[in-house]
C-alpha cells in the first residue's frame, strides 16, 4: 500500500477505521488542550488523523495523509436523542466495526442486533460523498449524524 490510488485508499480507511474508534480502545485517545480528543494512525506512507468534540452532541473530522500530504478527509456531527447514552454508543462502536472495504466512511448499510438497528445511507464514493446514519432501539430513533467528504488537494 506504498501507492495513492483510491483503492488502496479505501483499504487504508477501512484498516484504520477499525484501529481507532471502531477499536472501542480508548487508551488510543489522546485529550488535546483546546477540549478535543485525537486519535492517530499510520501504515507505510499512509497516515490517519480523527479529531472531535464532544461528548453530546460531537463533531469531527478526520483527515488521510499520503506521503505527508492531505489526500482526503471526512466532517462529521451527531447526537443522541434525549441525553447520552452510553448503550447507543457501545452499539454504534460495533457497527463501525462491521464495515467494509467498499464502504469505509461509517459502518455498514444496515447492521441488526437484539432490540438495535444501525442504517447507514451514503451517496457517492470515496472521491466525493455524504451520508447519514441512524440508531433504533425498539424501531424508535435514539441517534443520528451526517458526514460528508472526499479527495483534497488533487
Amino acid at each position: 500500500m506504498n501507492t495513492f490510488n483510491t483503492a488502496n485508499l479505501k483499504k487504508f480507511i477501512f484498516e484504520a477505521n477499525r484501529s481507532t474508534y471502531a477499536s472501542g480502545d480508548e487508551n488510543i485517545w489522546k485529550k488535546q488542550p483546546d477540549g478535543s480528543t485525537t486519535i492517530e494512525y499510520e501504515n507505510g506512507l499512509y497516515k490517519y488523523h480523527d479529531n472531535f468534540f464532544g461528548g453530546e452532541p460531537y463533531g469531527g473530522r478526520e483527515v488521510v495523509f499520503f506521503e505527508n500530504k492531505p489526500v482526503w478527509m471526512m466532517v462529521y456531527y451527531g447526537l443522541v436523542h434525549d441525553g447520552a447514552n452510553k448503550e447507543v454508543y457501545s452499539f454504534l462502536t460495533e457497527s463501525l466495526s462491521n464495515t467494509t472495504v467498499d464502504m469505509p466512511y461509517r459502518g455498514p448499510t444496515k447492521y441488526e442486533k437484539n432490540d438495535w438497528k444501525y442504517e447507514n445511507r451514503l451517496v457517492g464514493d470515496v472521491e466525493r460523498f455524504s451520508g447519514t446514519e441512524k440508531i433504533f432501539k425498539n424501531e424508535k430513533c435514539v441517534y443520528e449524524a451526517s458526514y460528508m467528504g472526499g479527495l483534497v488537494n488533487k
